[in-house]
């Protein structure tokens, strides 16, 4: 998003500090420096406030992330409506189907992984709760997508664009448009390594009673282990399941 006029300079660099220290998984200050466009001895001292107030620890010439995010990441989660109703029936897909799913909403036109709970054959992705993805190339994210106005689903690809993660990752809007025509006819997304090779993903959305998504959640599992006849037959079921249940619960109850 565009910042506003009345942005505080130092809050914003603060924060992409903090950002740089998480895209690394640790960063020292000359790494940071080299991404963040400010001196090296200014970097010195926001980590050093950073650290006075535990907000970052140090661990040799490394900066990471202190554990008082963690708190403020947890309070931030429990605040988004939807979170409650769903983590029982993410826990409950994922002891049901043995695989990885995760609860996923739309944060400023990306996706955002709020919740995941993996089962006895669950696979461990590059990622984590919290971190921003594009909506495009991945199940979740199409499943909400199909489900917004087309009109906010082009204000969204105009921003953020439709980067290629892999070499079957949609990128152009036309092709979009017909794979989210197709989501919304069918019910659930599908994505076929489009966001890591070797990985494939189905995911429904959970809608208000609008019919329009507030969320969706998927499974994911590796391309070697799951076939069509399962991927489609007991695991689409167990979704659809799932979050029909999610919907009702958070719309009705």
């Amino acid at each position: 998003m565009a910042k506003s006029a009345s942005s505080i300079r130092s809050v914003s660099r603060t924060l992409r500090i903090l950002e740089v220290i998480q895209e690394l998984d640790g960063a020292t200050i000359t790494e940071i420096t080299e991404r963040v466009d400010i001196g090296r001895s200014a970097v010195y001292n926001y980590l050093a406030t950073l650290e006075d107030e535990e907000y970052v620890d140090k661990d040799g010439e490394e900066y990471h992330i202190g554990l008082p995010f963690f708190g403020l990441g947890s309070y931030a989660r429990n605040r988004v409506p939807v979170y409650d109703t769903a983590q029982p029936q993410v826990d409950r897909l994922a002891d049901e189907t043995g695989e990885l799913v995760t609860l996923f909403v739309e944060k400023n036109g990306l996706g955002v992984y709020l919740y995941r709970a993996s089962g006895t054959n669950g696979i461990e992705l590059d990622t984590h709760e919290g971190e921003p993805v594009s909506l495009h190339s991945t199940a979740p994210g199409k499943a909400i997508l199909a489900f917004r106005p087309r009109c906010e689903v082009d204000d969204i690809v105009s921003e953020h664009g439709l980067p290629a993660v892999t070499s079957n990752t949609i990128t152009t809007r036309e092709d979009l448009h017909a794979e989210l025509d197709a989501i919304r006819e069918r019910g659930y997304a599908v994505s076929h390594e489009e966001q890591w090779a070797g990985l494939r993903s189905i995911a429904a959305p959970v809608t208000d009673d609008n019919d329009r998504s507030i969320a969706s959640i998927g499974i994911s599992c590796p391309v070697h282990r799951v076939d069509d006849d399962r991927l489609y037959d007991d695991c689409v079921n167990a979704l659809l399941g799932a979050a029909n249940v999610i919907e009702l619960e958070y719309n009705y109850a």
